[in-house]
């Protein structure tokens, strides 16, 4: 399982989410993803704790929190589905 965390501060670092994450267990991956055009953060990430129990702490206590100026979205992330690419012609 893995967390989503949405309306991040675009100054916010993987190091930070670990931090703050870390109070409710074991952190074993922060993905942050970029804009691949611009190089810029995108407002959001994922985390993934040690166990499940870990996780559903985190997010209880997280979801909703207001951090570095904005009000944290925290829930259970949902598993990428495929989606075709559409190319402009």
């Amino acid at each position: 399982m893995s967390i989503y965390i949405g309306n991040l501060s675009f100054s916010v670092t993987q190091e930070d989410l670990n931090e703050v994450f870390a109070e409710y267990g074991t952190v074993k991956r922060v993905q942050m993803p970029i804009d691949r055009e611009t190089g810029k953060k995108r407002g959001f990430a994922f985390v993934e704790m040690e166990s499940d129990s870990e996780e559903s702490a985190a997010i209880t206590a997280l979801d909703g929190a207001q951090w570095m100026g904005r009000n944290l979205k925290v829930n259970k992330a949902k598993p990428r589905e495929s989606q075709p690419r559409n190319f402009a012609r």
